[in-house]
């Protein structure tokens, strides 16, 4: 079998699928992204360059569709060369966020496409309108309806669809569901697992920790209102005070991945650090920044306990990475959360807005 798959951000959600495949010497893999410095064995990976260097002169709300086309037509011109060269994949697999996947139909009509459907937008009843204290930038509906766009036209040129959860797969239009089956992208439970020699140096400390230290940790992309950094360390000034031994230890960078900016000059860490000063006892809090994935995965082995917060969103693989590893999962109870933690049997749900 030749598979070939598309995804900007090398090899994104198709690791582990991607990997299974390519040990089998009697596939061909091939993967169309931009360009980053991950590899895998047994893959051919051909880079994409989307035009980015001409001005976007478009409507406000136009502009995700446009950055779409410019995706969308650059992965064509590279399936072009493919198919020049006498590849032709039995399936194409690929995600429709960026616009990676529309013009795929037209280089290859008679090959398969399964499309990756992450997130349908709605202005109201979702993300955008969830946290009062942080309103979305993006809660006009009108300009979510044009971001839907991409959206729709993927999903008429694609043969099926998959999303991670049963909710988000709830988020799309009635008529789409029936060819967008649920299906996550799984967790390597061979590496991810409980280990209780596993131990965790907070780096530039000199502190190592282990699973005998009373270590509550919290992980994010980035510290930000979207995965309820700023309610989690209202938390802390409380927990600290019932549990004087108790470390934090909080791993992300202090980008946006998700939602608008904190006030410029500031980032949302500083921004809540300062609302509460004096009430935190920072010598036991531990910001990491982003880590290694193997100095992560045995930090999630010696916590002991586990805080995820998010608003109504994509789920994040680092929730079911820490029920994996064996960790007392604290997490909202906001979907999809809901759909994998069952309260007081894995995990336990706590209303998002409350630290106490």
């Amino acid at each position: 079998m030749i598979y070939l798959f598309i995804h900007q951000n090398f090899p994104g959600q198709y690791k582990h699928l991607v990997r299974h495949l390519s040990q089998d010497p009697a596939n061909r893999v091939y993967f169309i992204s931009q360009p980053n410095a991950n590899w895998m064995p047994g893959v051919t990976r051909l880079v994409y360059y989307p035009d980015l260097s001409s001005p976007l002169r478009c409507h406000a709300y136009s502009i995700d569709f446009e950055l779409a086309v410019r995706h969308g037509t650059a992965v064509a011109d590279t399936l072009r060369m493919m198919k020049a060269q006498g590849v032709t994949p039995d399936i194409i697999i690929g995600h429709s966020g960026w616009g990676e996947t529309l013009c795929v139909k037209d280089v290859f009509p008679d090959v398969p496409l399964l499309a990756y459907f992450e997130f349908f937008y709605h202005a109201t009843g979702v993300d955008t309108d969830f946290d009062p204290e942080f309103p979305s930038p993006d809660a006009d509906g009108g300009r979510l309806r044009m971001r839907n766009a991409v959206n729709l036209l993927s999903h008429a040129s694609a043969d099926w669809g998959h999303t991670p959860t049963r909710w988000q797969q709830s988020l799309y239009p009635a008529e789409m569901r029936p060819r967008i089956s649920v299906l996550h992208e799984g967790i390597d439970t061979d590496l991810v697992r409980p280990d209780a020699n596993a131990c965790f140096r907070l780096p530039g400390e000199g502190l190592t920790l282990t699973a005998a230290d009373e270590v509550i940790t919290y992980v994010a992309r980035n510290l930000e209102p979207y995965r309820g950094f700023h309610i989690t360390l209202r938390a802390i000034a409380e927990i600290q005070r019932r549990r004087p031994k108790a470390r934090f230890v909080i791993v992300g960078g202090d980008d946006v991945s998700y939602g608008g900016p904190p006030p410029e000059g500031t980032t949302y860490r500083q921004k809540v650090l300062t609302e509460l000063d004096g009430r935190l006892d920072l010598s036991r809090i531990h910001f990491t920044g982003q880590l290694p994935y193997r100095d992560y995965l045995n930090l999630l082995q010696i916590s002991a306990a586990h805080i995820y917060l998010t608003y109504p969103f994509v789920l994040s693989w680092s929730l079911l990475e820490a029920m994996a590893a064996g960790c007392a999962v604290i997490g909202s109870a906001t979907p999809p959360v809901e759909e994998v933690i069952r309260h007081g049997e894995n995990g336990i749900l706590v209303d998002f807005f409350s630290p106490s």
